[in-house]
């Protein structure tokens, strides 16, 4: 029997925060969750009160303040050196109703010397196909640290680096995923941080009402970000429904509504041959879907970099049919 009363934990603030009842519950300060951030990261937590958190906190739905003081916390510990980046693209989702015509795009911009990072977390949902799983396939270099990345950005203005290279203990978070049943916010998180301060951040989120929270949080970092709902989660625009862009760019929010490129919907194909794309790539096929993906995809990434939507759309075309097919 323990007959003196233990301290508080740290932490144990930030659990009864988010999970102090109905009445009792509240979001974070942005201070607050700079704060309960750091303390992830330096692993100063229990493992009980890390899944307690995770939870807590994807129960409520993290906003935009807490989005942004998360950010700035990983930031203030973010080893990463200066490398010039264009796009920061993100990619957490996998894909499973349709190919990942993405790849295609970010390989054809960095043919046309746009230089990319792309980042993911790992293949932590069964029935998707996951950009880590196709780099080989797709010739796209696979990068385990900094210097590995700043070399393939100078030969080939693309490189894929995962996030347990270099935010290891947020790459832990996400593997929590079986463990705990449920994603938690930190899949969301990823999207945001932009570890080389690229000129753009592209970002990606499914669920309705997210979109404009992601923005919110870009544009309080001061961030210049677009963020849509992608197809499966992924940074691809759907060219069979119309695409909103929730931009920021120099603290100012906008709007811009794309509609869709095809009359009909196309149906999905039955099963996901990752060979395909690389038939697509090759000129060997055409798939009518993919290349409208592709294509709007283009157009989206250029967007971000400052080239308006007709105009982006016209550029868009000429990469594609510029691309180096051969490789």
């Amino acid at each position: 029997m323990n007959l003196v009363t233990p301290p508080e934990h740290p932490f144990a603030q930030f659990v009864r925060i988010l999970g102090k009842g109905k009445r009792g519950a509240r979001n974070m300060t942005r201070e607050e969750a700079r704060e309960a951030m750091g303390m992830l990261l330096d692993g100063e937590v229990e493992d009980t009160q890390l899944g307690a958190f995770l939870m807590l906190l994807r129960h409520k739905e993290e906003n935009a303040e807490e989005l942004a003081g998360f950010t700035e916390a990983f930031r203030q510990r973010n080893q990463a050196p200066a490398i010039a980046v264009d796009l920061d693209w993100p990619s957490y989702a996998g894909k499973k109703r349709h190919l990942p015509w993405y790849l295609l795009a970010a390989k054809a911009l960095a043919d046309s010397g746009i230089r990319i990072l792309l980042h993911g977390g790992g293949a932590h949902t069964a029935g998707r196909l996951y950009s880590e799983q196709l780099l080989e396939l797709l010739d796209i270099p696979l990068c385990q640290n900094w210097e590995q990345v700043a070399t393939a950005l100078d030969e080939r203005q693309l490189a894929f680096i995962p996030l347990g290279a270099w935010a290891p203990q947020l790459q832990r978070m996400i593997d929590l995923r079986n463990t705990l049943g449920l994603r938690s916010p930190i899949h969301s998180l990823a999207r945001i941080l932009n570890p080389l301060s690229a000129r753009c951040g592209l970002q990606s989120i499914f669920h309705p009402g997210y979109q404009a929270e992601h923005r919110e949080a870009s544009r309080l970092l001061g961030d210049h970000a677009i963020v849509i709902k992608g197809e499966g989660g992924e940074i691809e625009a759907n060219p069979d429904a119309a695409c909103h862009l929730y931009g920021t760019t120099d603290g100012e929010a906008w709007d811009e509504e794309w509609p869709a490129l095809s009359p009909l919907r196309h149906v999905k194909p039955e099963s996901l041959d990752a060979t395909q794309l690389v038939r697509v790539w090759r000129g060997e096929c055409e798939d009518e879907y993919g290349r409208l993906a592709i294509r709007t995809t283009l157009a989206l990434a250029l967007r971000g970099l400052g080239t308006e939507r007709e105009q982006a759309f016209a550029e868009a075309e000429r990469i594609w049919e510029a691309r180096n097919s051969s490789n």
